[in-house]
């Protein structure tokens, strides 16, 4: 079974910079351009599966605006 992942971004930081999605080994980032933070930027989000969990994006944003989890999402009610 591969290692999967997932991020939390907290819209309160992120300003939609983009370094996180070049520096995604998946390629599985990208600012969701249909979506805007309280502060007028578009936030970054997964747009695909394949997150491994690696927490490059995290190191490299400037905002702290990632956090990253690996394992198996848990869902509430499911």
């Amino acid at each position: 079974m591969p290692v999967s992942g997932w991020i939390e971004v907290s819209e309160k930081y992120c300003k939609g910079c983009d370094l996180c999605t070049h520096a995604c080994p998946q390629n599985v980032m990208s600012l969701d351009l249909a979506r805007l933070t309280p502060k007028g930027y578009h936030p970054v989000h997964l747009h695909a599966e394949g997150c491994t969990g690696c927490a490059v994006c995290a190191v490299v944003c400037p905002e702290a605006a990632l956090t990253v989890f690996r394992g198996e999402k848990i869902m509430a009610g499911v």
